[in-house]
Formats: structure tokens, C-alpha cells, sequence
């Protein structure tokens, strides 16, 4: 599958190595204004922005096909494509027939019998370019309907900082971990230094969180907004785990710690004590801040001798080569939110077509 969505349907397309990565974004509603300069914001926060970030250096402009007239949607297909003009494929000669651990090499090999191993092909995250270059248009139309989100670095490399408000983007991207706490994110900066020192990577988990969709947005059983999320934030590289409200951590806890008791807004509206459930109940908004978080597994790929074998069976070793981060979290925060508003507008539209029934 390369297509996301249900009313609001994103295609991507591209390998890490191709000649460009390129996406349209079908179902866009006409009429809402899209401010260039604010989806090359977005590009610029997903590129590396850390000494221990890759050393490929894509422009990663976008340039819009379709969809956009005078900078206003259409309501047709908006088509865009991103050049990829720094690859550099001869770090992957070497690895051509072998099998990187970690990696999607095998099992795209034995799904169609052969892949791109420039750079991972289709598998890459360079594919996230594309995601987030739509989710900048998807976050533009939001705001226009009062819906905001929001996404940072809570864990990296074992280093943890939780906040209880929802910092704004001046702090998250204040430093290139993407942490809004800046004591936190000097920690986080060091454990990626001593891990490109020692030819390691490490993981972390990035928080996203989402204001002002109101209550009732979502689908009942199969359809519930939390699993729209989680489908969202798994298709992204790396991701290996989800949870939204408390998670996991609500299996340690008792009854009473962890219902939400109700209680009335300022401006008389229906609202809630407290937010363990993460502005969800039944698959459905509540009204409260929707809060999850997205875990992200150590890059397989290492400035170390790593072990490998052949379609043949035959074991060996992959040299220390290419470009790579250590860390795949701080450069997934826009990523993240990218999702998460694409995912949004998705069930707003829906809930809206429900309506027009």
C-alpha cells in the first residue's frame, strides 16, 4: 500500500536514490490558502540539523504540479514532487547482494524477488519527505479551523523530560534534539555525541498532541480515532511502539487513579478533571487534548563492523560506510506531527460528510 487515508488520501512514491520523491494529496477541500514558506518551514525542520545527523544534504524543495492556483487549493488533486539531488549510491556497492540486519533487505527480496539497495530503495526514510511536505498543507487548513498540533521529544537515548503544557514550536526547535527543555536537551545531546564516538545509535519516543477538535470526532469500533492514529504512526520508519493517554502505564494503575471525572469548562462547556484517557473515549474525541506518544527503535545502520549474510547463505561482515543519523527521533518530530494532522483532517472531513447526510 502507498496510499493513506480515507476522504483525505495521500499517495507517495520514490526511492531514496530515484530521481525525486514525489506525492498527491487527493480530497484536499477548495477554497484554504497555502503559504509555501510554511511547508519549506516544515521541510527544513525534517533535514539533519545535528553534527551526529546524516551528511546528506537534500534541498528538499517542493514544487507544486497540481491542486494550487495563486496559492489556493482547488479542491483537485495536489501533486507536488521533491528532488533528490545529493545521493550518493556508490556507499551502497559493497552491499549490492548482502543483507543488512535491521534493515527491510530480506524481506523485500523475498516479497518481489528483488530490491533497490541504494540506500534502502523504497524502504528509506527519505520517503518521509513527502509526508511531511503534505501534513504542511494539512496543518495550514487546520489552523483555520482552530485545530493545532504539536509534537517534541520527550525520551531520547534513555534521557526523559515530560511536560505537563504543550510548549510552543520556538522551544521545541531551539535546539536540534527537538527537546523543549533545554537542560534536558544538552543531556540529549551528549548521549548522541558519545554514541557517534562509538559507532552506535540509539531510540526514543516522540509525544504529539492535538488541540481543538472538540468533542465527537472519530468513529465508533472499527473506525475509532486512536486506531487511525496508531496505523499513522506505525507506517513511519523506526516506529515500533504506540500509545495514546496514559498507555501502557495504565495497566499499573487502579480504577479510581485513572478514570476522568467530568466537570464544567469555564465557558459552561462539558469537560473533564483530569486527561488519562487522552482525549478519547470509545474511539471517539472527548474534547480534551488528544495525547499520544510514537517509540522509535536505534537505527539499524552503525559506524561499526556489523554481521551479514548473502541470498546465498553465506556469512559476512558489512564495512562501517555512508550516511546515516544516530538517532532517527529528532528529525521524526515533524514527521510525527505531520501524520497526526493529516490523520485529523482525515476524521474531521469524515465527521463532516456524516453530517451532510
Amino acid at each position: 500500500m502507498n496510499t493513506f487515508g480515507t476522504l483525505l488520501t495521500l499517495t507517495t512514491a520514490g526511492e531514496s536514490h530515484g530521481a525525486a520523491m514525489t506525492g498527491i494529496l487527493d480530497g484536499v477541500p477548495a477554497g484554504f490558502r497555502i503559504d509555501p514558506e510554511r511547508v519549506a518551514l516544515e521541510m527544513q525542520r525534517r533535514r539533519p540539523g545535528h553534527a551526529t545527523g546524516s551528511t546528506r544534504r537534500e534541498a528538499d524543495n517542493v514544487t507544486f504540479l497540481s491542486g494550487l492556483k495563486d496559492g489556493v487549493t482547488l479542491g483537485t488533486p495536489v501533486a507536488f514532487i521533491i528532488k533528490n539531488t545529493d545521493a550518493r549510491s556508490s556507499d551502497y556497492d559493497a552491499i549490492q547482494k548482502l543483507w543488512r540486519p535491521g534493515h527491510a533487505d530480506y524481506t523485500y527480496q523475498a516479497k518481489y524477488g528483488l530490491r533497490d539497495a541504494r540506500g534502502g530503495g523504497r524502504a528509506s526514510a527519505r520517503e518521509t519527505s513527502v509526508r511531511v511536505a503534505a501534513g504542511a498543507v494539512a496543518l495550514q487548513i487546520l489552523e483555520t479551523m482552530g485545530i493545532a498540533v504539536s509534537a517534541h521529544t520527550e525520551a531520547l537515548g534513555g534521557i526523559e523530560y515530560r511536560c505537563t503544557d504543550i510548549p510552543d514550536q520556538s522551544q521545541i526547535y531551539s535546539n536540534p534534539v527537538r527537546c523543549p527543555d533545554s537542560e534536558t536537551a544538552a543531556r540529549m545531546e551528549q548521549i548522541l555525541l558519545q554514541a557517534k564516538q562509538n559507532g552506535n545509535t540509539v531510540g526514543g519516543i516522540v509525544r504529539c498532541t492535538v488541540t481543538g477538535i472538540g468533542a465527537g470526532l472519530g468513529e465508533p469500533i472499527y473506525g475509532k480515532l486512536q486506531s487511525s492514529l496508531a496505523a499513522a504512526m506505525m507506517s513511519i520508519n523506526a516506529a515500533r511502539g504506540f500509545d495514546f493517554g496514559d498507555g501502557f502505564e495504565a495497566a499499573s494503575m487502579t480504577g479510581a487513579d485513572s478514570i476522568d471525572a467530568f466537570a464544567l469548562n469555564p465557558d459552561g462547556t462539558v469537560g473533564f478533571e483530569s486527561n488519562h484517557n487522552g482525549g478519547l473515549l470509545g474511539g471517539i474525541s472527548t474534547g480534551a487534548p488528544v495525547t499520544m506518544r510514537v517509540a522509535f527503535k536505534p537505527i539499524a545502520t552503525m559506524m561499526r563492523p556489523l554481521p551479514s549474510m548473502s541470498p546465498s547463505g553465506q556469512a559476512c561482515t558489512l564495512p562501517p560506510r555512508g550516511r546515516h543519523d544516530v538517532s532517527a527521533v529528532p528529525r521524526a518530530v515533524p514527521v510525527v506531527r505531520a501524520m497526526a494532522a493529516l490523520c485529523i483532517l482525515d476524521a474531521v472531513m469524515i465527521a463532516r460528510g456524516r453530517k451532510l447526510l
